[in-house]
């Protein structure tokens, strides 16, 4: 079982995806790998979720494709018998976390206070998403969880974009982010996987 920190190593930021078609699973996560970005996090909100992380898993095996908006047991269960790497949930409950560790399914769960990341912390997790970061209080917030919590790090998703992204990187507790806009809607829904490419390089070069 990797360890859910070394997803941070292969760039600045993770993409949140969404996809609608199966079809297009495969072309994207082609197009993301082809702009540098390794790490892709497909969330179940979706009927097709778990079809399209089968189908990158088999067909893109250099990605690392891993399921967001783990919200059970079940949840973990089906994203790990589709081929995913790793689990990112939007919150954290006890038994999406217990769940993963007898699945071997590394966990990247989310939290927004402090109740909550010590929660998370007292089961083991000491890599964090944090979500929804903007909503949730930013960079400020983030700063502010420096002080208690110096064991921690973070990766900050939810209304983050390119023009912010720098100030959460800049942050000594946030390894990494995660952001929407590498997979534009639209870009999908026209197959632009050029453009998604392009989105992908400039996401490279925010790395500190």
């Amino acid at each position: 079982m990797i360890d859910p920190l070394s997803l941070a190593a292969h760039g600045p930021v993770i993409p949140v995806i969404v996809l609608q078609r199966v079809a297009d699973a495969v072309p994207l996560a082609e197009a993301l790998l082809a702009g540098g970005v390794k790490v892709l996090e497909v969330t179940l909100r979706s009927d097709v979720a778990l079809q399209c992380i089968e189908a990158i898993a088999k067909a893109v095996p250099e990605a690392l494709v891993g399921a967001g908006t783990i919200r059970s047991a079940a949840d973990a269960r089906a994203a790990r018998d589709a081929g995913s790497t790793f689990a990112v949930s939007p919150g954290y409950t006890p038994e999406v976390g217990r769940a993963c560790r007898e699945l071997g399914l590394p966990l990247l769960p989310g939290v927004a206070t402090a109740s909550e990341v010590m929660g998370a912390h007292g089961d083991g997790h000491s890599f964090l998403k944090f979500f929804p970061a903007q909503q949730a209080g930013g960079v400020g917030m983030l700063k502010a969880f420096a002080g208690p919590f110096p064991d921690i790090v973070f990766c900050p998703t939810g209304g983050i974009t390119p023009e912010t992204a720098p100030q959460f990187l800049a942050l000594p507790n946030v390894k990494v982010c995660g952001g929407s806009w590498l997979t534009p809607a639209d870009a999908v829904e026209q197959g632009d996987w050029a453009r998604i490419t392009r989105l992908a390089r400039e996401a490279g070069a925010l790395r500190r």
